[in-house]
């Protein structure tokens, strides 16, 4: 696997990683298909101290990548339909990440533009981490890939995105205590179109006629 010094630098906490993240290129090359994606939004996740983690209660077969190494995707399957990417950050035996949130193609528009259905907007080809992971043809088949090895390539910026040009803010549509400010560890690059807009958690919506569950 090899330990570089871009890997070191994401072997610490999600929260501490985040800026070496900010402005970095993710590029993923299958069947001639080479698309990049500079990333400009992300979401830390801290494990058994975040309620906000999928790794909260514990490792599962699900969240297991989690759990290792740092350099590695996790990969998870939302809602159904959508596929979105983390980049797992600190030390083995501690489930931290960073969720890819946002970010510009720069490299492979056109195959991307396929992939999302050739939206109007450009700027919306890698905004929000469903469409960032779907751009850059990512889906469960690369949960636990390394990020530093064919058929993906992470290359970090040379030094962290400066503190003045970074925003941080609540998570977007984390529901109960990790979706509060008490969490404002969404970070993206302050003013970049490409950043997603935030929007809260939606309580879901009870079947007609079901009764509150009682504590």
């Amino acid at each position: 696997m090899g330990f570089s010094r871009d890997r070191e630098r994401l072997a610490v906490p999600a929260t501490e990683a985040a800026p070496h993240l900010l402005g970095a290129v993710l590029t993923h090359e299958a069947e001639g298909e080479r698309v990049s994606v500079r990333i400009t939004e992300v979401e830390a996740y801290m494990g058994d101290v975040d309620p906000g983690s999928h790794a909260f209660r514990g490792r599962t077969a699900r969240n297991a990548t989690m759990f290792g190494p740092a350099g590695h995707l996790y990969v998870y399957f939302t809602y159904g339909m959508h596929y979105c990417a983390n980049v797992v950050c600190g030390t083995e035996g501690f489930a931290t990440g960073l969720l890819l949130r946002g970010g510009e193609v720069v490299e492979g528009a056109d195959i991307a533009a396929a992939r999302r259905g050739n939206p109007r907007n450009s700027l919306d080809l890698a905004r929000g981490p469903a469409r960032l992971a779907q751009a850059l043809g990512i889906a469960r088949g690369l949960d636990g890939a390394d990020v530093f090895a064919s058929p993906l390539q992470l290359a970090l910026p040379p030094e962290p995105v400066p503190a003045a040009q970074v925003s941080t803010g609540p998570r977007v549509g984390v529901s109960g205590p990790g979706g509060t400010a008490d969490y404002p560890w969404r970070y993206w690059l302050t003013g970049d179109p490409t950043v997603s807009k935030y929007r809260p958690a939606q309580p879901r919506k009870r079947p007609a006629g079901a009764t509150a569950r009682r504590p």
